[in-house]
């Protein structure tokens, strides 16, 4: 039997098989294969989420092998990406075109169809997660047949498949919303936890990127923002807090160390208050715990099963 395990391989499985398609004819053939013998299938990107979404006793479809930028529309600033393509791979093939993704997470390595299906975002108060920027996407169904779905052709699967869990068949390529290509300069500095909670509603109203890092046994918050510049990219690249360059350059970090995170949404006002009480709890009850936690804020959106639906 083959082993699966996710990025930080807390999340393993033994499959009945782990495939990895190179093209939509391929993945039309397993799905069709799969559909007869009765058995079931789970899509892997790049395995970087923390839940036990593709462990499966079944079929997992690892879908790396679809990547790369297809058509790209630059008057209606869309672009059609096939589905494992690694986020930090767009940014480039996109600049080529003068586009850009609005915003994306701290964190590259992600397929972009594994992003958007979890709901992945970045910060920043006027900037929605990644699932929301999905205009149109190419799905093998169940059955095997190839369905292209967007806000006119079939409207409610287009809807349910920009944040899908996995649920509603394979996709091979999605159309993502754009903009046009842009630098970012970046700044950071250290304060307070209680002072970083005060001035948090400010900051993030004042800056496209606000958040902050808390250490837990510590008192110390260490912020960051963000902001367009049209001051020329500084090469080569400072480090994190100092970088001024183009977007996709600036917002991901190297995070090298294996773990396994978890995350919560609560509404913009309760942040403050939320933050206070998660400190109280690391610093007395789960004193064992040293990972750091992130505060961050995210644009409400439209898509069904986002975390900032309508909020």
């Amino acid at each position: 039997m083959p082993k699966w395990h996710n990025w930080s391989g807390k999340v393993q499985a033994e499959p009945q098989a782990l495939l990895f398609p190179r093209t939509e004819e391929d993945v039309v053939g397993i799905v069709k294969s799969a559909a007869s013998g009765g058995q079931r299938i789970r899509c892997a990107g790049t395995t970087h989420s923390h839940a036990p979404l593709v462990a499966s006793e079944g079929l997992i479809v690892d879908l790396r092998g679809l990547s790369g930028v297809g058509q790209v529309d630059v008057e209606q600033q869309t672009a059609w990406v096939d589905a494992g393509s690694k986020i930090h791979t767009l940014g480039p093939q996109l600049q080529k075109h003068g586009l850009a993704l609005h915003n994306q997470g701290d964190i590259d390595e992600q397929a972009i169809a594994g992003a958007t299906a979890t709901g992945t975002h970045g910060t920043g108060r006027q900037l929605q997660n990644l699932s929301s920027a999905v205009v149109g996407a190419r799905i093998v169904l169940a059955n095997g047949e190839v369905v292209v779905v967007d806000a006119q052709n079939n409207p409610e699967l287009w809807q349910a498949s920009r944040l899908h869990l996995g649920a509603f068949g394979v996709i091979t390529q999605l159309q993502l919303r754009l903009r046009p290509a842009y630098r970012l300069a970046e700044r950071s500095w250290s304060a307070p936890l209680d002072q970083a909670l005060t001035d948090s509603e400010s900051l993030s109203q004042q800056h496209r990127h606000f958040e902050f890092f808390w250490y837990p046994q510590t008192d110390q918050a260490n912020i960051k923002v963000i902001d367009e510049t049209d001051a020329p990219a500084q090469y080569p690249l400072a480090e994190e807090g100092k970088r001024c360059a183009w977007h996709y350059e600036v917002l991901p970090n190297h995070r090298p160390h294996k773990h396994t995170e978890m995350e919560y949404s609560v509404p913009l006002v309760a942040g403050p208050a939320c933050m206070q009480e998660i400190q109280q709890l690391l610093n007395h009850t789960f004193t064992d715990v040293r990972w750091p936690v992130e505060y961050r804020t995210l644009a409400a959106d439209d898509v069904w099963l986002s975390s900032a639906y309508q909020r």
